[in-house]
């Protein structure tokens, strides 16, 4: 073999380990790492965010100015009731929902809370993973049978929740099941649209002071609230739609 021909068959071996070497290089300088045959870009480092904190249902808090939805649990609905006999409740079904509001009030109520944050869902809330002098709140929300490990998102929770159903806390206290948050939300929208105009279910109320207010099919007011179009009062088809109108 000449070596004109030696060095024809070397060259591909060249091109191909320097592509390796450019591809390698890339991957790094965007910081991917190899897992199979798919590319996946680290977790953005959490924001910060702390002060005191209120509380808006049962998983829901607002902290310096935003609404922050806890990563990883669902607890009941406002309006919700789950069966059985529970903090004071009739044996035909207790208001799960409110009381699961005021569980979250007296585990922020007077100390300091701060949440780590990667992002905001469609509605513009921050997701958070949230602590009250530095005790998980999501934790304890799950552990006393007052929210759901929200497992289609996260599997943070389990634990929790394992330990609450033992122990047959909140939630878990009847014999009978009580409907998971994202069973009701489901439940009561499915019903709802049912009648709404073009099953655009959820309902825009301006007050009477001209504040504008959006009822979902499983508040606790939904029955109540007319829709009044003659007022520029009007139906929205889902969440991200009503919070663009402002």
């Amino acid at each position: 073999m000449s070596v004109l021909e030696s060095r024809r068959l070397a060259l591909p071996s060249v091109a191909f380990a320097l592509s390796a070497g450019f591809l390698a290089i890339g991957t790094l300088s965007l910081g991917l790492h190899v897992n199979g045959s798919e590319l996946h870009p680290p977790r953005a480092q959490p924001a910060l965010l702390s002060g005191l904190a209120r509380a808006i249902d049962g998983d829901t808090i607002e902290l310096a100015g935003q609404r922050v939805r806890l990563e990883g649990i669902d607890a009941p609905e406002a309006g919700q009731t789950c069966p059985g006999r529970h903090a004071g409740g009739s044996p035909g079904g207790w208001r799960c929902g409110q009381a699961a509001t005021a569980a979250l009030a007296r585990l922020i109520e007077g100390r300091h809370v701060s949440c780590e944050h990667h992002g905001q869902d469609r509605y513009g809330r921050l997701i958070a993973t949230c602590f009250a002098d530095h005790s998980d709140i999501g934790a304890e929300m799950v552990r006393n049978g007052h929210a759901w490990a929200f497992v289609k998102y996260s599997a943070t929770y389990i634990d929790e929740e394992a330990a609450a159903r033992r122990t047959k806390r909140g939630i878990w206290a009847s014999r009978q099941p009580s409907l998971p948050a994202w069973q009701y939300r489901a439940r009561r929208w499915q019903s709802a649209e049912q009648r709404a105009p073009d099953g655009c279910a959820i309902k825009g109320n301006i007050s009477r002071r001209g504040g504008r207010i959006y009822h979902t099919p499983w508040s606790p007011w939904y029955k109540k609230v007319r829709v009044d179009l003659a007022k520029g009062e009007r139906w929205f088809c889902d969440e991200a739609q009503a919070v663009a109108a402002g």
